[in-house]
Order: C-alpha cells, then structure tokens, then sequence
C-alpha cells in the first residue's frame, strides 16, 4: 500500500503558476505510475497528466498540454506537477493517484486532493 499527500494548492490569477507536489511513502513509490487528476464543482474527475514508473512516458489531456508539465523525482518519492499559464477553468480540486499494471493505469492509491482556485 502506498500513501499520497498532495500540496502546493492555492488561489492564482489568470496567467499565473502553480507547482504541485505529491508525496508518497509506503510500498516502493518507483514501480508505481503516477497520475494528477481533477474534479471541478459538479463535474466528473478528469486525468489530467501521468507518468511512467521511471519518468520516461508522459500523457497529457488536451486541455493542459503545452501548459503542464509532470515529472517525478524517485529518490524523493514525489511526482510534481507545474502549471503555467493558468486559466479559470483549471479550477478544480487536485488529486495524485498511484497506478499500477500498464496503461490504461489502474489507479489503486489516492491522495486527499489539493485545490486550486484560478481568479479571471
């Protein structure tokens, strides 16, 4: 079993960034994908990025791509993710989760959420 904890939320303007950090401990942080996701008031949760187990293969919903970026530092058991250029509609409550098998990823563990307000 893998323990999340999420940070690094908070109210931005338009045009602005975050970074997000997410850490792990428990079971090896390393042999786990990781992924960010989001849920906006009466909204479904939406993947919004994940990463590979060592870093190498990265996915972007279309929403974020260009303006995101995720990235993990194995030695410190932590998946980051760093948004620029933030939009209203990033708004949202942010959760990590830890994947297992291949992709599609199985997402087991999750984090308690972080949320991220983004003021027009």
């Amino acid at each position: 079993q893998v323990q999340l904890v999420e940070s690094g939320g908070g109210l931005v303007q338009a045009g602005g960034s975050l970074r997000l950090s997410c850490a792990a401990s428990g079971r090896t942080f390393s042999s786990y994908a990781m992924g960010w996701f989001r849920q906006a008031p009466g909204e479904e949760r939406e993947i919004v990025s994940a990463i590979s187990w060592s870093g190498g293969n990265t996915y972007y919903a279309r929403s974020v791509a260009g303006r995101f970026t995720i990235s993990r530092d194995n030695a410190k058991n932590t998946v980051y993710l760093q948004m620029n250029s933030l939009k209203p509609e990033d708004t949202a409550v942010y959760y990590c989760a830890a994947g297992e098998g291949r992709p599609p990823y199985q997402y087991n563990y999750w984090g308690q959420g972080t949320q991220v307000t983004v003021s027009s």
